[in-house]
């Protein structure tokens, strides 16, 4: 991996700076690196050293350091160390901490797949998976009801009585659609409470939010009349999951994928990673997702900047995006500058558009950029293209500054997610300065 893609494997700029500073042989000992693992000692400032290792497979990290964050500036210190310096790393027999490690990891990977297969066998049984399908169908059916009903009585008293309303409120429904077994509806609704609270211009938010959701109500009812693709899409915003060995391979694209992007997230008590790819020969974007408790790390399954060939599985819905991946091949690396993806903002409006009427709920749609230069105005920054286009920049983007000083104020090919209203970039590259 080249140092870019490892800085890309950071949770944020803080850990990649830091990591970067533990990138130096003098602050290491017992280097030592085989197949399987990379190692070593780094002094912090207590008695003994932090052992730091990393599954070289995954790639995977582990540090003895009260870090919470994965990978911790020093699996990074020593991942970068070992792309520069692999000479160091002398040691060839681990020691037996990173056995132990290793040894762990490949139990409990041994273990989930027992245990997936006795719950495979358990579940195959056809007459109780029919009991089951027709037990939650109710409990949605009664509490889909209720939510109607809970919708129709906030309309009739006045969207201005939202703000006045606690967060209990809007955390009541959202427990009722849980015990109703839709957890996607639960999240909407307890994601109106900030919508409330958000200041100028709630009104019009709002009232879109609460008409996805009576849009959701109703094309429920009408199930029967739709087509395939947009019930399975009701059923995914509802909250129904599909496990990715029940995903069907008859639509599957293979592909040579380019990992353009990747980012981490903490809902709750959850780690979220997106990693967004686009195909070379389909041309188009497929969203990977892996969730994961924030106490426990999580394997990468994609490193960006990379390419490979490998099989799409795309879940069932409309305008489906998210995707498995199977039938992987060798990974290699990939140049930002000979991506060929990019396109003016006025296409990747089209596009969006596109999508957008095939999937009314449609929270975002990758993008790429071609030629986009970065601007400040009165509301902030926006992006604009060689056509002289404009986006607003996401609030949630904060590193404006970075940008600027890496292109020097000149045009960029930009990725990130554009949600119909702001565009959140996730990571460029530069004419003269082909990095991350």
């Amino acid at each position: 991996m080249t140092p870019e893609q490892i800085l890309a494997l950071a949770p944020d700029a803080a850990s990649a700076t830091a990591g970067k500073g533990l990138a130096n042989a003098r602050k290491w000992g017992n280097l030592g690196a085989n197949e399987s693992a990379i190692w070593g000692e780094c002094q912090g400032s207590g008695s003994k050293p932090y052992q730091a290792q990393i599954d070289a497979s995954e790639p995977a990290f582990k540090c003895s350091c009260p870090s919470r964050k994965f990978p911790c500036k020093h699996g990074l210190g020593l991942y970068l160390l070992f792309a520069a310096q692999k000479e160091l790393f002398k040691a060839e027999t681990a020691p037996e901490w990173v056995e132990k490690w290793l040894e762990s990891r490949q139990n409990r990977a041994e273990k989930a797949v027992q245990k997936a297969e006795a719950k495979s066998e358990k579940e195959a049984d056809p007459v109780a998976i029919a009991k089951r399908s027709a037990s939650r169908e109710a409990k949605v059916e009664a509490g889909l009801r209720e939510l109607e009903l809970w919708g129709c009585d906030l309309m009739r008293n006045g969207l201005a009585s939202a703000p006045a309303q606690p967060y209990a409120f809007w955390d009541a429904m959202g427990a009722r659609l849980i015990d109703a077994q839709c957890p996607g509806l639960a999240r909407r609704v307890r994601e109106l409470a900030g919508v409330a609270a958000m200041g100028r211009g709630w009104q019009s938010e709002l009232l879109e939010r609460l008409g996805q959701i009576h849009l959701i109500t109703e094309g429920w009812k009408r199930r029967d009349t739709l087509n395939a693709d947009l019930v399975a899409e009701l059923r995914a915003q509802i909250g129904w999951t599909l496990k990715e060995e029940e995903l069907d391979e008859a639509g599957a694209v293979e592909d040579e994928w380019w990992v353009v992007a990747q980012r981490m997230e903490e809902e709750a008590a959850l780690r979220v990673i997106r990693t967004f790819l686009w195909g070379r020969e389909s041309k188009r974007p497929a969203l990977f997702l892996q969730f994961g408790h924030v106490s426990q790390p999580l394997s990468l399954a994609f490193v960006p900047l990379t390419r490979l060939r490998a099989k799409a599985i795309f879940y069932p819905g409309a305008a489906p995006l998210r995707a498995a991946f199977r039938d992987r091949g060798a990974v290699s690396p990939l140049d930002p500058a000979a991506c060929n993806f990019a396109t003016s903002i006025s296409a990747a409006g089209a596009t969006y558009s596109h999508h957008l009427a095939q999937n009314p709920w449609l929270d975002a749609l990758p993008v790429a950029l071609c030629s986009v230069a970065l601007l400040p105005n009165e509301a902030g920054w926006l992006v604009r293209d060689a056509e002289g286009d404009e986006w607003p920049v996401s609030p949630c983007f904060d590193r404006e500054w970075e940008l600027l000083a890496a292109s020097g104020g000149a045009p960029v090919t930009l990725f990130g997610e554009w949600d119909g209203r702001a565009l959140r970039p996730f990571h460029w590259s530069c004419a003269a300065e082909k990095k991350p």
